[in-house]
């Protein structure tokens, strides 16, 4: 008896990846209009994996560069640019045969993506380092010297010592020089375990918004995440500043009697 449309998709959504292409040959000789639909749905799904796997196998050029030399580590930073809030950085290093897919970084992935990766990158990682530095210290020593500071924590932070440190753009001062650093343009869009990091720090430094719009309502941490809106500079402007504001950042937008 031939098998109904629903039998033949509920084989088609239990089926893995590695399945599909198998069933996609079994149906194909099926004429039915239904039937040839799901397989051309299945089979796009079928073309994005693929193409999502070829896309992680390239994230990866770097660490297989590396290989061998030892512990690789990858690190961002976020909150640079904000008017309020830490500048947070990650360094992480990522086992050798990590096949996450859909890291990427972290800008390019939605806010539900990166908690799901969030969650598989800390599962997976050999080791993760998180460095935060407030907003009073960025006042004091610029936020350039700040997110340094920032990612010297970081790698302190790693259960063990990388061999290899692949930055998004920047050669850290201060890092131990038995460590190899790696400045890499644009490196969260061709690193896996800098995009990693982005995307660690990224939600990291989020839920502290999160957390800083409780206490400091008004502001609307929890949407803008610290960065100058509209809403934000209207806010700062009407309200003055809450403690964690950058004071150097937000002259502009303070009364000067307020100063």
């Amino acid at each position: 008896m031939q098998e109904t449309v629903t039998e033949i998709k509920k084989r088609l959504e239990m089926a893995s990846m590695e399945q599909l292409p198998a069933l996609l040959k079994e149906y194909a000789p099926d004429e039915r209009q239904s039937v040839q639909k799901l397989l051309r749905t299945y089979a796009k799904r079928c073309a994005d994996h693929q193409a999502e796997l070829e896309r992680t196998w390239n994230m990866k050029t770097y660490e297989r560069q590396y290989a061998g030399q030892g512990y690789i580590a990858g690190m961002d930073e976020v909150g640079r640019g904000p008017l309020a809030g830490p500048v947070v950085t990650c360094a992480l290093i990522l086992p050798e045969d990590c096949n996450i897919l859909y890291i990427n970084d972290s800008k390019q992935v939605s806010a539900k993506k990166r908690e799901e990766l969030y969650g598989q990158i800390l599962k997976a990682a050999v080791s993760v380092g998180i460095g935060v530095v407030s907003p009073k210290r960025i006042d004091e020593i610029n936020i350039l010297q700040a997110t340094y500071e920032a990612m010297r924590q970081s790698v302190s932070k790693l259960a063990v010592r990388p061999a290899v440190l692949l930055n998004d753009a920047v050669t850290v001062p201060g890092l131990p020089e038995t460590i190899r650093q790696v400045p890499i343009i644009k490196g969260d869009a061709k690193s896996m375990s800098i995009a990693a990091a982005s995307i660690v720090a990224k939600v990291t430094r989020d839920r502290m918004m999160t957390e800083y719009d409780k206490l400091y309502p008004g502001y609307g941490f929890a949407a803008n995440k610290g960065y100058g809106s509209a809403a934000h500079i209207a806010a700062i402007e009407s309200m003055g500043a809450s403690p964690i504001h950058r004071q150097t950042f937000i002259q502009n937008f303070i009364k000067k009697d307020e100063n």
